[in-house]
C-alpha cells in the first residue's frame, strides 16, 4: 500500500515545487492531471518531451511515484467530434504515461450526470471508445485505470464486470471509488452493495480513491473527513490488505490543512484493520 493525493486539490505548482510539496505533506504518490497540476502546462498538447523529462526527473528526485496520470474523458458522448477528441487526447496521455513511468492512466467514461435512458444511449459509444484506447494501451504497454461512476454508462458491478470480461486485458484495471459508486438511498445496505463490487471485480482494483461525505438537511453532498463520513473504509481496507496489498490509495477532496491527519488515519486504519 502506498498513500497518494490528487494534486489539483492543492492548486497548480511548478514542476520543481510540486513533488517536494507532496513529500513534505507526507504522501508517497500522486494523481496528476497535467494541466491542473503544473503552471508550465496549460493543456495536454503543451506537454512537450522536454517538459515530461523535467517532470519525471523532479518526481524521481523526491521519491514520489505517479500512481495515476489523470485524463478523464467524455468517452460515451454521442457527439462524434467530442468522442474523437476524447480518444485522441487519451491516446496522447497514454504515451505521456509511458514516458513518465506512470502506474496507470485514469479515466471515467462520461462527463455529465446521465439518466437511465441516457446511459443506454451512451453505452455503445463508450464501448467504441474503450475498444480504441485499450488497443492503444496494449500496443504501447501502458495500463489504463477505468473508474466506474453510478451516473455514467459504466455504472453497476454487473455492467463493469461485463466490460472487463469483454476486453480481458491485463492493461485494463479499475480505479475503485466507493463514493462515486454508492447510490445514496436510505434502503441501500452500503456494505452489501459495495461488497458486490469487490466480489465481482476485486482482482481488477489497482487504485482506491478515498474520500467521504455526509448529507445536509436538503440531502446535498457535503465533503467530510475520512473517519466521519458515510463510507466505512475499515472492511474495504481489510479486504485490500489481504488480497491487493500493493494498492495505491489516493486521497481526494483533501483539505491541505488536514494532510497530516489524513495520512495518519489511513496508515493506522491499514495497520489495524
Amino acid at each position: 500500500m502506498i498513500i497518494g493525493t490528487r494534486n489539483h486539490d492543492f492548486g497548480r505548482y511548478s514542476i520543481e515545487e510540486l513533488p517536494k510539496m507532496i513529500r513534505e505533506k507526507g504522501f508517497g504518490a500522486a494523481q496528476l492531471v497535467l494541466p491542473k497540476a503544473f503552471i508550465e502546462i496549460g493543456s495536454y498538447e503543451e506537454a512537450t518531451p522536454d517538459i515530461l523529462r523535467k517532470i519525471k526527473e523532479s518526481f524521481d528526485r523526491e521519491g514520489i511515484r505517479i500512481g495515476v496520470l489523470g485524463c478523464y474523458m467524455d468517452f460515451g458522448n454521442p457527439d462524434e467530434k467530442v468522442r474523437k477528441k476524447a480518444v485522441e487526447t487519451f491516446k496522447r496521455v497514454l504515451a505521456y504515461g509511458k514516458e513518465l513511468k506512470a502506474e496507470t492512466v485514469g479515466t471515467e467514461t462520461a462527463f455529465p450526470r446521465l439518466t437511465e435512458e441516457e446511459k443506454e444511449i451512451w453505452y455503445p459509444y463508450m464501448i467504441d471508445s474503450l475498444e480504441q484506447i485499450v488497443e492503444e494501451a496494449e500496443r504501447i504497454n501502458q495500463k489504463i485505470g477505468l473508474e466506474p461512476v453510478h451516473w455514467h454508462p459504466l455504472d453497476t458491478a454487473e455492467v463493469t464486470e461485463k466490460i472487463f470480461k469483454k476486453f480481458n486485458s491485463k492493461y485494463l484495471k479499475m480505479i475503485f471509488d466507493p463514493v462515486n459508486l454508492l447510490k445514496f438511498k436510505p434502503e441501500i445496505d452500503q456494505k452489501l452493495y459495495l461488497q458486490e463490487w469487490i466480489d465481482k471485480l476485486g482482482n481488477e482494483i489497482d487504485v482506491l480513491h478515498t474520500k467521504n461525505f455526509t448529507r445536509d438537511e436538503e440531502g446535498q453532498y457535503c465533503p467530510s473527513s475520512l473517519e466521519e463520513g458515510i463510507i466505512d473504509y475499515t472492511w474495504i481496507f481489510r479486504w485490500l490488505k489481504k488480497n491487493r496489498p500493493d494498492t495505491v490509495i489516493i486521497r481526494e477532496e483533501i483539505q491541505p490543512k488536514n494532510c497530516e491527519k489524513d495520512v495518519r488515519y489511513i496508515k493506522e486504519l491499514w495497520e489495524n484493520c
